[in-house]
Formats: structure tokens, sequence, C-alpha cells
């Protein structure tokens, strides 16, 4: 499996659902590192199950265990050595996936990774393909992202839409959250939605051409969450539309800097000192209580199946720092 990303910060994920655990590890840190350990949980807590009756009810508390790659008095300062973290898995219930072996579910990787792997798959929870192991990302993300704090790099993320519907940044936005949420999980259904992260102060001159280019490693990272549909950067499709005219970001002066932002902060795949904006399409949770349609695997016959398990009606709030964390190792790995 390509369960890793980087070039010079090395970044490879491990586990499954219902393994013992899952975790990190992170090569090319520089040394002397100190990592602040109460905003590291923090920035876990906001993507950890069990925290809300808009997430799945499997609880878990997502505390990483750094096995490797810390010292000193604290032991919360990078020595050099591969950063490695493990996050062990406590609520598991895999008796609710007896019956994957027979036939896929729809909308998983269950049939994709049968034929590949020759039934040798960990399909409990979805195994290596769930979204549990982004645990791991954000432990990598959250360190990248107080690196970068310090030069001044700063992340931002919001919900944009759900199910369809829009969501405002004001107090009523929450509640049209859990409005439009809620409605799908009383139905035993789902729905995805779509974020928008902005990352300020990279500055001008980050990014490698011809295919490390900021929205192409950005991009590579993102689509490591599960669930991730699609991307765009600045204006996106709505360039497509767009006349020249329109879609050029002027320059002004005497610090060159643009009057619009619809190139998203980016150009050529150069930062351009502007916020790096995109959003991310995600699909609806594809674990839920309806009836669906499946086939048996040895006689090829149709069946009919109800998911089990504890499942997230909508995804799209926990994938928030998920995707912060994507970009920030993105952004550290193209500035080492």
């Amino acid at each position: 499996m390509a369960s890793v990303f980087g070039n010079k910060i090395k970044v490879s994920i491990f586990g499954q659902s219902h393994s013992e655990g899952i975790g990190v590890v992170i090569d090319g840190l520089p040394a002397g590192v100190k990592i602040d350990m109460a905003k590291l949980q923090a920035f876990l807590d906001r993507r950890a199950p069990g925290n809300s009756e808009l997430s799945t009810a499997r609880k878990e508390d997502d505390k990483p265990e750094f096995i490797a790659g810390l010292a000193g008095p604290d032991m919360d300062t990078t020595c050099g050595a591969p950063l490695t973290a493990i996050i062990r898995n406590r609520d598991v219930r895999s008796e609710d996936y007896d019956e994957i072996p027979n036939a896929p579910r729809p909308g998983h990787a269950d049939y994709t990774a049968h034929v590949k792997y020759g039934g040798a798959e960990d399909y409990r929870g979805g195994g290596h393909f769930s979204g549990r192991i982004t645990a791991g990302l954000c432990v990598a993300g959250n360190v990248a992202m107080q690196i970068l704090d310090n030069l001044g790099i700063s992340f931002e993320s919001k919900i944009l839409q759900v199910g369809g519907v829009d969501i405002p940044d004001e107090d009523e936005g929450e509640s049209k959250l859990r409005e439009v949420i809620l409605a799908a999980k009383k139905e035993g259904d789902s729905v995805g939605g779509i974020v928008e992260c902005k990352i300020y102060g990279v500055p001008v001159g980050v990014g490698e051409p011809i295919f490390d280019g900021i929205e192409n490693h950005i991009s590579q990272a993102v689509f490591g969450i599960p669930a991730i549909k699609g991307i765009e950067f600045g204006a996106g499709f709505k360039a497509a539309a767009m006349k020249g005219s329109e879609n050029n970001d002027s320059f002004t002066g005497p610090i060159i800097r643009t009057t619009t932002n619809n190139a998203g902060g980016i150009l050529g795949g150069i930062a351009n000192g502007d916020a790096i904006v995109f959003r991310v399409a995600v699909k609806p949770t594809p674990s839920i209580a309806k009836e669906q349609d499946s086939v048996n695997y040895e006689t090829g016959e149709s069946v009919k199946m109800v998911v089990k398990g504890r499942h997230d009606p909508c995804i799209v709030p926990r994938v928030l720092p998920c995707v912060e964390a994507a970009a920030a190792i993105a952004i550290l790995d193209l500035m080492v």
C-alpha cells in the first residue's frame, strides 16, 4: 500500500480501523522542535469520534503515545529520529462486520480491496481504508502546523455546504448544520458537503512546478482523506465560465499584491503571497441504515444488505481538521 506521502518530510500512516492501533511515522523533521502536547490533543479532539450526536457513537480518546523521535527532560522535543506515534483502538465491535466477507458494502472499498488483495484484506470497519486512519494524519498535520506557526503561517477551515444546503457563517449556521444532518440521520441516511480551507502567510516562491506545485502537492495529500471526491483552488470551476479579464487578478504596488484572489494564492504552482484558498467535496458517509443491493462473492447472486455498526450521518464536521492537517504537511514538505 502506498501509505507514504512527502519528499523531504515523509509521513507514513499505519494501522486499521479495528487493529490494535493506528498511527504515523514522520521522517525528516528537524531536531530541536518542541511540540505543544496540549495543542496537539485539542486538535485531535476536533476529529475524534463520539463527541457529538452528529457523529458516530464509537468513542475513542485518540491520545497519541509517542514511542520514538522525542527526547529532552519532558520528552516533547524532536531529536532527529523518525517521530512515531500510536493511537490505541479501544472501542471496537468487529462482530458488526461479520457479513462483509460474503458481500461488499455499496460505496465502500470492500469490493476493490477484495479483488486486489485476494480476500486477505481487513474489512472490519473498513480496515486501512477507514476514516479512522486520519487520526494519524492529524498527528502529523498538527506537528507541521506548530512548526509553520513559528514561521507566521496559519490555517483556517469552515463548512460551506452540507447536503446541498448552504451553511452561513453566523450563529444560525450551527443550527442549520444540525437540522440537515439530524434529518438525514432520522431517515437512516447520510449527507456530504463542501469544506473550504485558507492558508495565510505562505511566502512568495513556495512551490515546485511542474508536478510539485502547491495545487499538486496539497491535492495529493488531501485525497489521502477517505471520502474526498473533488478539489478546487481559488475560483475553481467557476473560472471556466469567466473571461480572462474577469479571472485575472490585477497587481498593485509598491508591495506587489493582487486586488482579487481568483488564483487562490497560486500562480504557476507557486505561492504569490495571497491567502491560499481551496475547497473540497466530501461524499456522504457510505454506511447507512437503509437497505441496499449487493452481490454474494461466491454465488454471484443478488442480496439485500443493511449495514450494521456505528457510523457518522455526516463526516463533514470531522473532516475540517483533516483537511488542515493534509495541507500543513504538504506546505511544510515544500518549505523544507
